[in-house]
């Protein structure tokens, strides 16, 4: 029996206020840069992508500002919690993004972190442009119509 790709993917952490605060426009999946203590944090689930983005310097993609807590049992060997990691991309990749990040008010920003099916890190990042506040109102004001008329349904059953 085939598993699906959600399935498959044992996720570390997510940043919900990202799709609170931005408008998604484009998503991609990218590798990262770990040290071993760090991959040790990951898999205990003490990730926190709230505040960090990426950046391009010098041809290649980093994250900054993404907190990873320090490993308990790393010792000297530990990691620096909020270190700029490398992410895995291609070139042409990073190429077609850094010409849409310089449009004005786009950024990039990572979505969430997981372990693919082969036990490796990814990290799901997203182009997106900031919501103006009338447009987050908007969202809360169809989410509480969806929520009502899905309670509705439920009464009238």
């Amino acid at each position: 029996m085939a598993r699906s790709m959600v399935e498959s993917q044992k996720l570390i952490t997510q940043n919900k206020k990202a799709r609170h605060e931005y408008e998604v426009l484009d998503t991609m999946e990218a590798g990262i840069v770990l040290e071993g203590s760090e991959v040790k944090s990951c898999r205990r689930g003490a990730v926190n992508l709230i505040d960090s983005y990426g950046r391009i310097e010098g041809g290649e993609m980093y994250i900054v500002d993404m907190h990873i807590s320090p490993y308990s049992h790393a010792n000297r060997f530990n990691h620096e919690p909020l270190r700029k990691r490398k992410l895995l991309m291609h070139k042409r990749e990073i190429k077609k993004l850094y010409g849409k990040i310089r449009e004005k008010g786009q950024s990039f920003v990572p979505l969430r972190m997981y372990f693919n099916q082969r036990g490796k890190v990814k990290v799901e990042m997203a182009l997106v442009h900031g919501k103006k506040l009338y447009d987050r109102r908007q969202d809360i004001k169809k989410r509480d119509i969806r929520r009502e008329t899905e309670q509705a349904l439920k009464q009238h059953r």
